[in-house]
């Protein structure tokens, strides 16, 4: 049986990077398929029996949350994230502690930005945590032969790709250990970052190209197809 976790997203964020001209509402509010972005980000965990509960830091003042309709689940809380990803996923994760007590139960870090994470993915990390004290988070292996530039956008060198993943989430880790590294070492760029600085050594499991992270506006289209295939 897969391990029962709680789910924390980082969703404080302003999505200035998608660069979608004249627009003002952050990515995680955009419409994509008939549904906000982070619904479709949350979609399989609320669908998940093994979820007790999410967790999603928001941006201070932020009144759209509330008007999705899965804001009214028991299961979803709400808190003030940070300005930054680290500081939100903190949030997050203090307010989980703050409702187990002194359990420490695994919980998922995934981005609300990432709105196609396949089933099969999410059951493939939780399978993999049985074997994996340090956690785990998916990711791809790399497959292109990577290129490092100079300053003015030159190749001067070709990387070997073995062993080279490009991280994804949701990634996993014991909720007090998170914490712990991430006191650390705030200046991670990611959870696993945090863990592997503190000696850590979180397992790769391999996911689909499907859970694309949502960056340009062309990423909305993709994202879209992907979503009405899968009803299909």
């Amino acid at each position: 049986m897969p391990p029962t976790y709680w789910l924390v997203m980082p969703a404080a964020g302003k999505g200035e990077r998608m660069g979608i001209p004249g627009a003002s509402t952050p990515k995680q509010y955009l419409e994509l398929a008939g549904r906000a972005v982070i619904e479709h980000a949350l979609a399989p965990f609320l669908a998940d029996s093994s979820c007790a509960g999410l967790v999603v830091a928001l941006a201070p003042g932020d009144t759209t949350f509330a008007r999705l309709r899965l804001a009214t689940d028991p299961r979803v809380h709400r808190v003030t994230g940070g300005a930054s990803r680290a500081d939100s996923v903190r949030a997050g994760l203090v307010a989980v502690a703050a409702r187990v007590g002194d359990a420490d139960p695994w919980v998922l870090v995934h981005d609300a930005a990432r709105p196609c994470l396949p089933p099969g993915d999410l059951g493939a990390l939780l399978a993999a945590l049985a074997a994996a004290p340090d956690g785990a988070l998916l990711g791809l292996p790399i497959a292109d032969t990577v290129k490092r530039a100079d300053t003015e956008g030159r190749s001067v060198a070709t990387v070997p790709r073995a062993g080279l993943w490009r991280a994804a989430t949701p990634q996993a880790f014991r909720l007090r250990a998170l914490l712990a590294a991430l006191a650390e070492h705030p200046a991670a760029t990611d959870e696993a970052s945090a863990i592997e600085a503190a000696g850590g050594r979180p397992r790769l499991v391999a996911g689909s190209p499907r859970n694309l992270k949502l960056t340009t506006p062309q990423d909305l289209a993709l994202a879209a197809s992907i979503l009405e295939g899968a009803a299909r």
